[in-house]
């Protein structure tokens, strides 16, 4: 494994300045591909599942958050409140509160119900200096979030169907789960106190997990303060664990905000909330990555794709030529010109999946030969079809570099 932290700017995908602030890093070209790439995959798949996305802003009222509950029981997290024109409005430690708002923005139906809003928001978190980690522990993290307003008798569907999602996300992301985890509340005062609520979201979960086959333990101690979840754990470098996913099932907002449906009886009743995360936050998904691949990211991730290589000056225009039928086919790709030995070209792109090689015989037949970056040597291609193949694999989200 790697620290995702030196090798992060080994690479050049992010950095932190003391002028900017801890815990709050900036992105690089490269490294903004990899996140763009991530966010633009999940966008995808969320609306190919149903989601409808949505936009809310960083900052609430105070009162939004009296009322969600996250000021009695996550102040320790939250900014201090600012006074702007006479109200007191914080940076938002969640995105729930602001989608329950938009929720009961209008009258809503049991047709329309699951209701599922997502958005990739940013939120801000008051972490102390000891607690940063790079990316895995940062004060401003942007969210894969997602809140689904469904009846009592869609939850454990929606949160089973969450589980899926992330299964699947994590097989294009070419990364395992480190263990499954049921979170239950523990002693203190920082839950809601509401026996019943925390009873029954748990069932649900319990059901969810034993339906899917998967392995779990239980966690005292580890709920939201607003309810129990499943946690996906991952290991970092050091083997840390933290959470990287989640599926909540929430009893608690939906009362705070009195949010309703009308049933097909005609009469109101109260949705369910199912909150689920299916990569977390960009940051830490991000650091895994790093980690698990050593900066060698799946092909559709990768900040470079094809690495173009002339073997000499005379094959550079038929390079430029490929590079531009790549660039049209949606790949990113450059030209590494013949000032360097073909071999150190070759050392130089290590970490992109494709090096196209362009010598005087592939050049004469429009073809090109591929060097896939786990070292293995293809046989000589017509350009087109190459290029076409790698675009096919990139859009599947495969972790494979070649169908054989």
């Amino acid at each position: 494994m790697f620290d995702h932290r030196k090798l992060g700017r080994e690479l050049n995908l992010f950095d932190t300045d003391p002028l900017i602030g801890a815990g709050l890093p900036y992105w690089l070209p490269d490294g903004a591909i990899v996140r763009q790439s991530l966010e633009e995959y999940i966008r995808t798949v969320e609306r190919r599942a149903g989601y409808r996305h949505v936009y809310s802003p960083v900052l609430g009222k105070r009162e939004l958050y009296e009322i969600s509950g996250h000021w009695a029981h996550y102040d320790d997290d939250m900014y201090p409140p600012m006074v702007v024109g006479g109200e007191q409005v914080v940076l938002r430690p969640s995105l729930c509160p602001h989608h329950a708002v938009m929720y009961r923005s209008r009258a809503r139906s049991y047709r329309e119900l699951p209701l599922r809003m997502a958005e990739l928001g940013a939120m801000y978190r008051s972490e102390l200096s000891g607690a940063l980690g790079g990316l895995n522990r940062a004060r401003c993290i942007h969210l894969n979030d997602a809140h689904i307003f469904c009846t009592l008798d869609q939850v454990a569907d929606e949160a089973a169907a969450a589980l899926a999602l992330i299964e699947s996300a994590y097989r294009a992301m070419g990364i395992e789960a480190a263990r499954y985890r049921l979170s239950l509340p523990g002693p203190g005062g920082k839950y809601v106190a509401a026996p019943d609520m925390w009873q029954r979201a748990s069932r649900v979960l319990t059901e969810v997990l034993d339906r899917s086959g998967l392995a779990y333990e239980e966690g005292a101690g580890e709920a939201a303060f607003y309810g129990p979840k499943i946690d996906i754990q991952v290991s970092d470098h050091a083997g840390r664990e933290s959470t990287l996913s989640t599926v909540q099932v929430d009893f608690h907002q939906p009362e705070r905000f009195d949010l309703r449906y009308i049933g097909a009886d005609g009469a109101k009743h109260r949705p369910v909330m199912v909150h689920r995360s299916i990569i977390g936050s960009v940051e830490r998904a991000v650091a895994h990555l790093i980690e698990r691949h050593g900066g060698a990211f799946p092909a559709w991730l990768a900040p470079l794709q094809v690495a173009v290589l002339p073997v000499s000056a005379a094959e550079h225009l038929a390079a430029v030529d490929l590079r531009e039928r790549c660039l049209a086919a949606g790949l990113r790709a450059q030209v590494l010109d013949a000032s360097a030995s073909l071999g150190a070209r070759v050392r130089e792109t290590r970490s992109v999946p494709y090096q196209f090689i362009l010598g005087p015989a592939e050049t004469a037949h429009g073809e090109v030969a591929i060097r896939l970056r786990d070292g293995r040597r293809l046989p000589a291609r017509n350009a087109p079809e190459a290029v076409a193949r790698v675009r096919a694999l990139v859009e599947s989200h495969s972790i494979r570099l070649w169908d054989d």
